[in-house]
């Protein structure tokens, strides 16, 4: 176990209409949330299999069956994901690493390589042009607050605000968000043995009937 470590998955409920919008079309909302709730199930499993001091859900929405015994849950604060985000950071009081629920092809090992004994900062961009993972040794609000979010910039402009804070920043690994259904058939291509693999496999079956 890592004594003092908090792992946090920031993540919305998966209700239909509500999550994975960009899937609709070709998904339904109903099969839209499929995905998202099994994105949400696989990134959860990795975490709580993560040796960790602390297992966090930061979540807009109720906790259904897909949430492991091991999570808190703290609900979201109000407002922009910058500021939802800086919500969690602030009532975090140690080492950090913040998912969020995009990125079912998480892994134990990408989260235990934000080795904060090397950097105090550590950033995982996403293949669209954010971001899927913040580490962060001293979690301060304002390492976050007010970076766009949702643009084709934002990893960009989180890596410099990190800098400019003067933090070293280790870059972890660039993965690919679950945001269209491209990027589902990809994601599920890459990590066959996910959930979210599965929903893809039973969702494309049923179109082809």
């Amino acid at each position: 176990m890592r004594p003092d470590l908090t792992l946090v998955v920031i993540a919305k409920e998966p209700v239909p209409g509500h999550v994975k919008t960009r899937l609709t079309p070709p998904c339904s909302p109903d099969e839209a949330a499929e995905i998202a709730e099994a994105a949400l199930a696989d990134t959860l499993q990795v975490v709580a299999s993560t040796p960790a001091h602390q297992r966090v859900l930061a979540l807009a929405g109720r906790p259904g069956a897909w949430l492991p015994d091991c999570f808190d849950v703290a609900p979201q604060v109000s407002g922009t994901l910058d500021v939802r985000i800086a919500g969690v950071l602030a009532e975090v009081a140690g080492p950090m690493v913040l998912v969020g629920m995009d990125t079912p092809q998480l892994t134990s090992e990408l989260l235990l390589s934000c080795d904060f004994s090397t950097r105090p900062a550590w950033l995982g961009l996403a293949e669209d042009g954010g971001f899927w993972a913040l580490g962060l040794a001293r979690p301060d609000p304002e390492l976050v607050r007010g970076v766009p979010m949702s643009v084709p910039h934002t990893g960009a402009a989180q890596l410099e605000r990190l800098e400019q804070a003067g933090l070293e920043v280790g870059l972890l690994p660039t993965l690919r968000d679950v945001d269209t259904w491209p990027d589902a058939l990809a994601v599920a291509a890459a990590a066959p043995k996910t959930r979210l693999a599965r929903a893809v496999s039973a969702l494309t079956a049923a179109a082809a009937r």
